[in-house]
């Protein structure tokens, strides 16, 4: 009997080792989406639309690009995190509010450093301080004076995001004044902002750019250790007196931990590529963004870091979110 049962137990044994194998060569074999937790037109939308098709291309399946918003940005990430770990759900988000995320909140229904395994960095764009053209302020010092005696709504992209604690660091830095306004994404915080609804935002410049350009928010600074090359005339926040002021949006892929390695590997390579050719990386410098990756091992050393530096500055600011 045991000589019989030998030769099936080796070949299930086979079978059970070669079953990853043969899962990496028949990946992918159906449709990909890539989740944006955040509502359409921010940064992060904007990055996933610029590499979906050529994914699609390189993948030879359809990709698609799904919004899903909701509860800042923990909803689509959930949604993610809570999906089968085989490759065909990418999450595409802002990484510095994903680590920003475990102090904000008592109670997450997943673990960013856990449930997710970062496949690699993908952008950076620098915050841009903006206010609305009404504002008789044309630098952080007169802003700050403005903000004495006149009332100002400051629009985040959510309670607890990189932008808003950035608001807090320059608002207590500089004695400045303005009620925290939040907002499911930054294109609604963008929107409100233009029509004047809200006064002053801080947001990434990948997705600020294009209203400034056109007249129709008025930059007054920038969250970078020097001045970026597309507004030379632009001092940084550090400049105007916040000594080594420094935040911006940091734009990742991320996929369920479990992942199986040699899927991880492909699209970690795959997304490398497409954010380094010339024609992506070209549309993202115009509007603002650095191109910037990293290897998964990079990626979970770097969200370790960020998730360590936001914490004192999420304790410093006292926001807490049940």
């Amino acid at each position: 009997m045991k000589q019989r049962l030998l030769p099936a137990l080796a070949a299930a044994l086979a079978l059970v080792l070669a079953a990853p194998a043969a899962f990496a060569q028949a990946w992918p074999n159906k449709q990909i989406r890539i989740v944006v937790p955040y509502t359409p037109g921010g940064s992060s939308d904007i990055i996933a639309r610029a590499i979906s098709q050529p994914l699609q291309e390189a993948l030879k399946q359809t990709v698609i690009v799904e919004n899903k918003p909701g509860a800042n940005g923990n909803t689509g990430t959930d949604f993610v995190a809570k999906s089968p770990p085989d490759g065909y759900t990418i999450l595409l988000c802002d990484v510095g509010a994903l680590a920003i995320t475990a102090s904000v909140y008592t109670k997450l229904p997943f673990d960013p450093a856990k449930d997710l395994v970062g496949l690699t960095m993908l952008a950076y764009s620098p915050h841009l301080l903006v206010v609305h053209p009404s504002i008789q302020a044309n630098n952080l010092k007169e802003l700050v004076a403005y903000s004495q005696t006149n009332k100002l709504d400051f629009a985040v992209t959510a309670i607890g995001s990189a932008p808003h604690l950035a608001g807090i660091a320059v608002e207590k830095a500089t004695g400045a004044k303005w009620v925290y306004i939040p907002y499911k994404g930054g294109s609604q915080a963008i929107g409100d902002t233009v029509a004047g609804q809200t006064q002053v935002l801080m947001n990434g410049m990948l997705a600020t750019l294009p209203f400034v350009q056109s007249g129709k928010l008025k930059v007054l600074g920038v969250s970078k250790s020097t001045r970026v090359p597309l507004l030379p005339n632009v001092p940084t926040i550090a400049e105007q007196g916040v000594t080594g002021f420094e935040s911006g949006t940091w734009q990742g892929a991320l996929v369920p931990a479990g992942t199986p390695p040699e899927v991880v590997a492909r699209l970690n390579a795959e997304l490398t590529r497409i954010i380094r050719s010339p024609e992506v990386r070209a549309r993202l410098t115009a509007q603002g963004a650095e191109v910037n990756t990293m290897s998964p091992a990079e990626f979970s050393t770097f969200f370790g870091r960020e998730k360590k530096r936001w914490a004192s500055v999420v304790a410093a600011g006292g926001v807490k979110i049940d």
